[in-house]
């Protein structure tokens, strides 16, 4: 059964930080790309940061330096998260996206409130 579960997220003020994990499960962690999602109240969900399949990084253009996405060998991937801006308000989830049959799986999300 394939999990993924977040945590981390919560209600911090402008300017704080925040670290979300993402705990993988019941899939090869080689052969996913691994990713973050964010979705605000009324919007699509949209890329906020991911792993290409040769280990390389991207980010959305709103990041602008202030985020960081790493995993480890235990079969997890983080997001640091500095300088938060009231927009990055929004309901984050962890991706694994097969290079190989193009499945993808998601966590159910964490929520993050940037707010004074």
């Amino acid at each position: 059964q394939v999990q993924l579960m977040e945590s981390g997220g919560g209600l911090v003020q402008p300017g704080e930080s925040l670290t979300l994990s993402c705990v993988v499960s019941g899939i090869m962690f080689s052969l996913h790309n691994m990713g973050w999602y964010r979705q605000a109240p009324g919007k699509q969900r949209e890329l906020v940061a991911a792993f290409n399949r040769d280990g390389t990084t991207r980010y959305a253009s709103f990041v602008k330096g202030r985020f960081t996405i790493s995993k480890d060998d235990a079969k997890k991937v983080y997001l640091q998260m500095n300088s938060l801006e009231p927009e990055d308000t929004a309901i984050y989830f962890c991706n694994a996206a097969n290079y190989i049959t193009s499945n993808v799986y998601w966590g159910q999300g964490t929520q993050v409130t940037v707010s004074s």
